[in-house]
């Protein structure tokens, strides 16, 4: 059983973050409507039913629903996406790259496209974003509508979106070229497109916002790649080239460009779900190992892997992680479940200990793994603890004193409030055993559990559960006063202590 001891004074700082640490995606399909990850069942969320396995990847379509276009004018939506404060908010995915720009409302998708974007569907998502008061990073088309392999990247499609937010009053705030560029098949690139080929075409794209957009930051590489997918020793993810054709690193995507990036991305997802384990069976994990010291650690392992080819390609940059979740391919069962708050909240602790930048969840309401569910809005566990963090962590980061081990996880931050003094996040992974802390003084605390169970849909802070009142009215996130001396935290408890 951990003892700790909690100190407010004489504080080791270690960096100061971004403000808009905390951030999300909407991916393009929410915009435009169209395929993505089928959801799960209430008994698969459960764990009482198991998730079908597939043969193949030629199965992949029955993995897959249509949905319609988020409402990104739903008052429940814009009010509880508002609360997190200043956020980015990214509209990319695989599905951009192969999105028309329908801005003369033809009605008609070329082709070569896989999907079409309306003038009054972009019109609404930049809308949203100056709602919450976000700044928003885009991906462009680069598919066989656009251009063949053989001719380079052309503008006509990019200077579309790019005229039409100016013209809007919210001019893009920052680019990434392509979604993952790194898996050249499933991105959905030309016929033919090699790593010569996009290295062309990603120069020209950079270029040319900086000539004609020169306030746009430009964010990449955007790959994902065995290291941004958590592989250490105890976890292979060598499946995924196999599987989805990765035929590049992030060396060979960039080595040799002429036009250097502002930003430094990369997508980093815990493993693969159970949509794709039978196919990739070494990238998955199960929920028994879902708050383990092996899981956990690897949001850190996948940042410090990162972090060298950030100093190497942005030096003194940035370091974006622009998709998160617990895992590619939609999401785990538990992903809209409590279980999957350890593995939220140790990835926002740890990467502020690692590096400076932001972390886009994926997603803010589509799939398993958005923070709010897709047909309602309605807010998961993953939506509350993050919003905790929002108002109580501030930027600066301290040294908590404490090695990472099972049943604590430590980490201390500066007041949000501006007050003086400090706030602990304190998790205890461990499901069998207490950790106990030493208080320098009185405190407030704020304990998170799962109200049925560690797989709880829904989840409690100090006994109480957070669900949304009458009228979408927010429950009181409200903490108890504790008073100086030894406290305890529950084993699978998530707590805040302010001091």
């Amino acid at each position: 059983m951990p003892h700790i001891k909690l100190k407010n004074t004489d504080l080791e700082v270690l960096r100061t973050v971004d403000e808009r640490l905390m951030s999300y995606n909407v991916e393009m399909t929410e915009v435009t409507g169209g395929t993505f990850w089928k959801a799960y069942t209430p008994e698969q969320i459960e764990g009482t039913e198991e998730f079908p396995p597939i043969k193949g990847l030629h199965e992949l379509g029955n993995l897959m629903q249509w949905y319609d276009p988020i409402e990104s004018t739903n008052p429940r939506l814009i009010k509880l996406a508002k609360e997190f404060g200043p956020v980015w908010v990214r509209v990319s995915g695989t599905w951009a790259t192969k999105t028309y720009y329908d801005f003369d409302g033809t009605g008609v998708t070329p082709e070569g496209y896989q999907s079409r974007m309306t003038r009054q569907q972009w019109v609404n998502l930049i809308n949203f974003v100056d709602s919450v008061g976000g700044k928003l990073l885009i991906s462009v088309a680069n598919c066989e509508g656009l251009h063949h392999a053989e001719e380079p990247w052309n503008p006509s499609e990019a200077e579309k979106i790019f005229s039409l937010s100016r013209e809007l009053g919210h001019p893009i705030d920052a680019v990434e070229f392509t979604n993952e560029p790194n898996m050249f098949v499933v991105t959905g690139f030309p016929a033919g497109y090699t790593v010569d080929h996009f290295r062309r075409d990603q120069d020209l794209f950079h270029k040319w916002v900086r000539e004609n957009y020169p306030d746009t930051i430009v964010v990449g590489p955007c790959t994902v790649d065995t290291i941004s997918m958590g592989s250490d020793t105890s976890m292979s993810t060598a499946g995924i080239g196999a599987a989805f054709g990765t035929t590049a690193s992030t060396d060979d995507l960039m080595e040799g460009c002429t036009e250097k990036l502002d930003v430094f991305s990369y997508h980093y997802y815990n493993g693969i779900s159970e949509r794709l384990a039978a196919v990739m069976p070494t990238a998955h994990w199960s929920p028994e190992q879902a708050t383990s010291e092996n899981y956990l650690a690897m949001a850190g392992f996948a940042a410090r892997g990162a972090a060298p080819l950030r100093d190497k390609f942005v030096p003194g940059g940035q370091m974006w992680v622009t998709e998160s979740g617990d895992a590619g391919g939609g999401g785990d069962t538990w992903a809209s479940t409590y279980l999957d708050v350890f593995r939220t909240l140790n990835e926002l602790g740890e990467f502020c200990t690692i590096t400076d930048g932001i972390i886009f969840h994926n997603t803010l309401a589509s799939s398993d793994y958005g923070f709010l569910d897709h047909h309602n809005y309605m807010p998961r566990p993953n939506y509350f603890a993050v919003l905790l963090w929002t108002r109580l962590m501030g930027q600066t980061v301290y040294n908590s004193g404490t090695a990472l081990q099972e049943g604590a996880h430590v980490y201390c931050h500066s007041r949000k409030d501006g007050e003086e003094g400090c706030v602990y996040l304190v998790i205890n992974n461990s499901r069998t055993e207490t950790t106990t802390a030493e208080l320098p003084k009185d405190a407030v605390r704020y304990t998170l559990a799962g109200r049925d169970g560690i797989r709880s849909r829904v989840m409690t802070l100090n006994g109480k559960d957070l669900i949304l009142g009458e009228n979408d009215e927010l429950p009181c996130l409200c903490g108890e006063a504790v008073s100086a001396g030894t406290i305890e935290f529950a084993p699978a408890t998530c707590t805040f202590i302010v001091l």
